[in-house]
């Protein structure tokens, strides 16, 4: 981690944000202009190499812009963009089309016709309207492919598109594929590592990063407000009761961050035990998710709820990301699983021989 270069990552991305923060409009799904500000200072592919058409740097730099569009509640597709698609595209030695990439989180059926792939299946696909390709994976008779599908085709009887949101208003579309061919695809065999198991993981881990970032937006906000707001002659942050609550929130978003940095750390590094440090980064954002939204509702009281307000921009999204890429309960199996399977439960609690 080099840190000069994560402090000019951060002052950079931080002043894209403030500059548009008081234009942002949170009815709007996409924020095109800062998408815009953010592509111009090649931070929307930080993270993917520039041999695959990004703009080069280590995890944690993409991790970084990540957090801090999450923290200021920006509706742009970065974690989506690249992440995700960037990801499979590099590691597939695919380059990156012009235009929106995003991933599909469900995996095409697909079978070879007269030199043509034809492809069926409803796809998940986060901000597909928005998208001029959409990453997915496809099997296709015994193999596993990485294709890109071009947007171009949809409106077509051959491939529909389901628009919906999740509850932060975040386009979470449906493709509809019937049948479609690709005369001439993007498409190779997927490496190994590709497969529907990492993408789940890899999702996990960015909502894991940005469910810290909206639990800290949430701290932040209702220390100010508690600081400023009296009640009886005297600001709420005087009351015991008041700092109760406060404590427990800050509690939960120390543990938030704290396991995502770390499933960060063993993932960044090839770490063996990368999968049980995303499970349980994962399975405790999820929960706390809701803990955090909770408190901090009340901290504020009645204020905070409106789409406008910042609280509500930052729960609404801690609400939606905890379901995504499996909710507490998911993951929460998925690590007594490793537990069970592995047998040497205390170094895995205790990070050391027993």
């Amino acid at each position: 981690m080099n840190a000069d270069l994560h402090k000019e990552i951060r002052s950079a991305v931080v002043a894209i944000l403030r500059a548009r923060s008081s234009e942002r409009t949170p009815s709007t799904d996409f924020d095109h202009r800062l998408w815009k500000d953010l592509r111009q200072g090649g931070f929307h592919l930080l993270g993917v190499p520039e041999e695959a058409g990004g703009s080069g740097g280590g995890l944690s730099d993409l991790a970084l812009v990540i957090d801090l569009t999450a923290f200021h509640a920006a509706r742009v597709p970065l974690a989506e963009t690249a992440f995700l698609a960037g990801w499979m595209l590099a590691r597939a030695a695919l380059y990156l089309p012009e235009g929106l990439v995003v991933p599909s989180l469900d995996e095409a059926r697909g079978e070879r016709r007269n030199g043509a792939l034809r492809l069926s299946g409803n796809l998940r696909v986060p901000w597909g309207r928005h998208a001029d390709h959409v990453v997915t994976t496809v099997r296709c008779g015994g193999e596993t492919l990485v294709v890109v599908l071009p947007a171009a085709q949809r409106g077509s009887m051959a491939m529909r598109l389901v628009t919906a949101a999740n509850l932060a208003g975040e386009p979470r579309d449906t493709l509809i594929l019937n049948g479609v061919d690709l005369a001439d695809p993007v498409a190779v065999v997927a490496p190994t590592g590709i497969d529907s198991a990492a993408l789940l993981q890899r999702g996990a881990l960015t909502r894991s990063l940005q469910l810290a970032a909206s639990a800290r937006s949430v701290l932040v906000s209702a220390g100010r407000y508690i600081s400023e707001r009296e009640q009886f002659g005297r600001p709420l942050a005087r009351f015991q009761a008041v700092q109760q609550q406060l404590a427990v929130l800050a509690a939960e978003v120390t543990a938030l961050q704290v396991s995502a940095d770390a499933a960060l750390l063993a993932v960044e590094a090839d770490d063996p035990g990368a999968g049980v440090a995303v499970a349980a980064a994962k399975a405790t954002a999820s929960a706390g998710a809701q803990v955090v939204a909770s408190i901090g509702h009340q901290l504020h009281g009645a204020i905070g709820y409106s789409a406008e307000h910042r609280l509500g921009q930052a729960t609404t999204r801690l609400w939606a990301w905890r379901e995504e890429f499996g909710n507490e309960g998911y993951w929460h199996d998925r690590l007594g699983a490793a537990v069970r399977q592995d047998g040497s439960w205390w170094p895995l609690v205790a990070g050391g021989a027993r």
